[in-house]
């Protein structure tokens, strides 16, 4: 609720959402936020449990194994963004400065989890304004959550008429599993500086 509420406060737009922790909760949620749905449990790392769902018969199904599984803990329900861009962006911080390092381009379509896509730098699909907006994003989440270190945007990006949509997918005030390829691809050692940061540099 927290996020919800920043994400709006900074104007960003976000997929609707709800939050369940049984099965009529999910299947009330499902209809009024509209089909597809993403569904995972909360809590989990690497996209463990994560389902993309197109009807309730099979949202049900779902949501009872998430039930069962998820020793009580909250079921995360999104609308689910079809035909989206999905993009990564690595940025770090000092607490007063933030740099981007790299904003990663998923080849697959959204909906394919960050750690099992293959992602290309810099981005090829976008206008240099979707990519200016992006780094606008990164900088004013990091001053609003007092990053000091590094900081992981998950964006996707929506195109109808001509026109590109940027969508918040998360935030992630720590560092991504894509850290070591962009170090490497834009040759900082983003790791290393971020540790200086955090020790006060």
């Amino acid at each position: 609720d927290f996020f919800k509420k920043l994400v709006a406060e900074i104007g960003m737009k976000q997929p609707p959402s709800g939050i369940a922790h049984t099965v009529s909760e999910a299947v009330a949620v499902a209809n009024e936020i509209g089909y597809p749905v993403l569904v995972r449990p909360s809590f989990v790392l690497g996209g463990r449990g994560m389902a993309i769902v197109y009807k309730e018969k099979y949202l049900v199904k779902y949501v009872e194994e998430a039930v069962r599984a998820g020793e009580g803990k909250p079921i995360l329900i999104d609308k689910f963004l079809e035909d989206a861009i999905e993009l990564d962006v690595d940025c770090i911080s000092d607490g007063e400065m933030t740099v981007v390092g790299a904003i990663l381009e998923h080849v697959e379509p959204a909906g394919c989890h960050s750690g099992d896509s293959a992602s290309v730098t810099p981005p090829q699909m976008l206008s240099p304004e979707t990519i200016e907006q992006c780094r606008a994003y990164a900088h004013e989440f990091a001053k609003r959550l007092h990053v000091c270190g590094l900081m992981n945007l998950q964006l996707a990006v929506t195109k109808a008429e001509g026109e590109e949509t940027i969508w918040m997918i998360e935030v992630n005030p720590r560092a991504s599993r894509t850290i070591p390829f962009v170090s490497k691809a834009i040759g900082v050692p983003l790791a290393g500086y971020a540790a200086r940061c955090m020790a006060g540099e």
